[in-house]
């Protein structure tokens, strides 16, 4: 377990001081008036309040509680989307750790150099496979490849991780309906095609599933429809998932990381400025003159911006998936994100619509 950032003992620290002036001042009076309506002992809120707190405290500052492990030796994993970002360095670490990798690049054959890396480490336990999620060919020819290497195929699949993904932005009436297309092919199809594909393997050896959605697979934003869209089925697929696995004993996990975008590199000012051209430049004539040209670049200067923020190191999520993948008792859902963008997710999925609404949009 990592070193607790600062920003978090800062977030503790500042939401402790808020809490103690707020119960000192007024909600005590509060709870005991509503505590006498109900004919409750006034004793009772003092312990509410302690217990409340504790929570928090325990929630935000205590480490992730062990939950036992499961033996990593003889365990294989197929990664997918191995050519860069998260999946290139979780290859890495899962073989590190003693798992053997199957890892999936789309670049394989195409001499990419995540492929190349990946391949030498000249491993036994490192195999380097070429897989493009939206080819039901692929995906079955690396499933072959997988069974072929296995020496018991049939609980030697420990785990899939579905990482393979792409990024994009633009306004509704700026998107074409085959970026929408395009986007959901990879981030959700591909999801569910290679998940079908092994999970016979995966549920003879009562294995796991990990799925990577995001954020906004929680929630919405301006700007991110079409990334939002196929991460929200991610999101439902898992559940669903989660769901039929259970009496298999095949646990299935989503980790939804926050703004990785520096760590990972899935888009760039360069790639931006693309995307801006093209949404510009196809879209129809009536929609350009509406918006301006003006609104058009103050959103595509926001999406730059983020472009040189958020995390700058990986390792929240390859701790997380990690976790998913070893832990006997793997959480349901993950989520390596900075603390106001869980915040945001919390507010944004539990508070009424109109009030999320006003605090974001």
């Amino acid at each position: 377990m990592a070193p607790l950032p600062a920003f978090r003992a800062i977030l503790l620290v500042s939401f402790s001081v808020f809490l103690t002036v707020v119960l000192g001042l007024g909600l005590p009076a509060l709870l005991n008036a509503a505590m006498r309506l109900l004919g409750l002992p006034e004793t009772s809120v003092t312990e509410c309040i302690v217990l409340f707190y504790l929570l928090f405290v325990l929630y935000v500052a205590t480490p992730r509680i062990p939950r036992g492990s499961v033996e990593v030796r003889g365990k294989a994993v197929l990664i997918t989307g191995c050519d860069t970002g998260f999946g290139h360095a979780l290859a890495k670490h899962l073989h590190k750790l003693g798992f053997t990798v199957f890892a999936g690049c789309l670049l394989k054959d195409g001499g990419g150099e995540g492929a190349k890396e990946l391949e030498e480490l000249q491993s036994e336990r490192m195999k380097v496979v070429q897989l493009d999620v939206c080819s039901d060919e692929q995906v079955d020819r690396a499933v072959q490849v997988i069974q072929d290497s296995l020496a018991d195929s049939e609980r030697g699949l420990w785990a899939v991780v579905n990482n393979a993904g792409v990024s994009t932005f633009g306004e509704v009436e700026f998107t074409s309906m085959d970026t929408y297309k395009q986007v959901s092919e990879v981030n959700l199809w591909g999801t569910i095609r290679v998940t079908k594909a092994v999970l016979p393997l995966i549920r003879r050896a009562k294995g796991r599933v990990v799925n990577l959605a995001s954020m906004y697979g929680r929630m919405g934003n301006a700007m991110r429809s079409p990334y939002c869209v196929s991460k929200y089925g991610v999101e439902a697929f898992s559940d669903c998932l989660r769901y039929e696995m259970k009496s298999w004993g095949v646990k299935v996990s989503v980790v939804e990381p926050g703004n990785f975008i520096v760590a990972t590199g899935i888009l760039t000012r360069d790639i931006v400025a693309a995307t801006a051209t093209k949404l510009w430049s196809e879209a129809p004539a009536r929609v350009r003159e509406d918006y301006g040209k003006a609104h058009f670049e103050q959103h595509v200067a926001l999406m730059r911006s983020y472009c040189g923020g958020g995390q700058k190191d990986t390792a929240p999520v390859l701790e997380d998936i990690t976790d998913a993948l070893v832990s006997k008792r793997p959480y349901t859902r993950y989520n390596p994100m900075e603390p106001h963008w869980w915040i945001r997710v919390q507010l944004m999925t539990h508070l009424p619509g109109a009030l999320s609404d006003y605090l974001y949009f």
